[in-house]
């Protein structure tokens, strides 16, 4: 018991789960944190209600560290953002959270999956590119900075099946 509650209050396990609509607040200040261009609440509240729209919270102990969201269209997704909070990143987090996110596609009879990565953020080319993703396709300036810079994005895709 005493173990179980040691490691409850230093932070606890890692655990992926559906968000909801009382987790809307959290994921906006998450993606502020993390974007140039943050969602807002409304529009977290929003993708939380689409059926067609799967989002997934990343829990350590009792805080929401991180999300991932897809959109679905009948055998595709398309991954909108991925996002674990600064401290915690560097420690696998975002790979376990990927592939349960993932997991959940293929079981809504998702084959394909594709994402756009900004060209430079090696992080996330680096957890891409371990969880099976291929880069198909390069958009020149897609991603505009609050500094005016324009930077490239690449299409990158994974089939399920």
């Amino acid at each position: 018991m005493m173990s179980w509650f040691s490691e409850w209050w230093r932070g606890g396990t890692a655990a992926v789960e559906p968000a909801s609509a009382r987790d809307a607040a959290r994921l906006a200040q998450l993606h502020g944190a993390s974007f140039a261009h943050g969602w807002g609440e409304n529009e977290f509240e929003t993708m939380l209600t689409e059926r067609n729209t799967l989002v997934h919270r990343l829990r350590l102990g009792r805080k929401t560290i991180g999300f991932a969201v897809s959109r679905i269209g009948a055998d595709e997704a398309e991954i909108l953002s991925v996002a674990v909070d600064q401290s915690h990143r560097g420690r696998g987090l975002s790979r376990t959270l990927l592939m349960t996110h993932l997991g959940h596609l293929a079981g809504r009879g998702v084959r394909t999956i594709f994402l756009e990565v900004e060209e430079n953020n090696q992080p996330a080319r680096r957890l891409y590119d371990g969880g099976g993703f291929v880069v198909v396709g390069r958009r020149e300036r897609y991603y505009k900075q609050a500094n005016g810079e324009q930077l490239n994005a690449l299409l990158m895709r994974r089939d399920l099946s």
